[in-house]
């Protein structure tokens, strides 16, 4: 069995909570929970006949007070970089997170996941937004954690990323103390 640790990063009520609920118990709950530090969960799966486990640390949302502290990325061996699509604001500080886990990390697998997609005509993110990060190469997927719309394939697509890119011996692997 392969454990890898993934950090949910984005700004602060983007839905990275929910997201690991829908995906780790297929629940939601319209409470809004502010994370404080971080919360870690589990969820083996299996992906391309492998066995994988994912210890998911879900960390605080950033904004202007509250910023990543790098030492919580330490053993990350990939991300998801979530955004709101109701909130534009949140892609200026995905590109700033994006940025420093690469300063921090290297070039790590990662996901670009848009979260709120039920509410799609609402969002503020639009079409060129999107496609200027897909041109940055950024991988991006649509989600919803209240529906479950693309949270599944959103995991299962970090996950191949992981499985396929060889690991340096420091990445999130269960050997090096992930």
């Amino acid at each position: 069995m392969i454990e890898k640790k993934i950090c949910m990063l984005g700004a602060f009520a983007v839905g990275k909570t929910s997201l690991v609920r829908r995906f780790v118990t297929s629940g939601f709950s319209e409470q809004y929970q502010t994370t404080i530090g971080v919360t870690v969960d589990k969820k083996s799966l299996s992906v391309d006949d492998r066995d994988l486990t994912l210890v998911l640390w879900d960390l605080y949302g950033e904004d202007e007070f509250q910023k990543l502290r790098r030492s919580y990325l330490r053993g990350t061996a990939g991300y998801l970089l979530v955004l709101d699509g109701l909130r534009r604001a949140t892609l200026d500080i995905a590109l700033r997170i994006q940025e420093s886990v690469t300063d921090e990390l290297g070039p790590v697998p990662f996901v670009a996941l848009v979260n709120k997609h039920d509410r799609r005509v609402e969002w503020e993110l639009t079409d060129q937004d999107l496609a200027e990060l897909t041109q940055r190469g950024w991988p991006v997927l649509m989600s919803s954690a209240k529906t479950g719309q693309g949270v599944e394939d959103a995991f299962a697509t970090l996950s191949r990323a992981l499985i396929q890119t060889p690991p340096p011996s420091s990445r999130g692997d269960k050997h090096d103390g992930a």
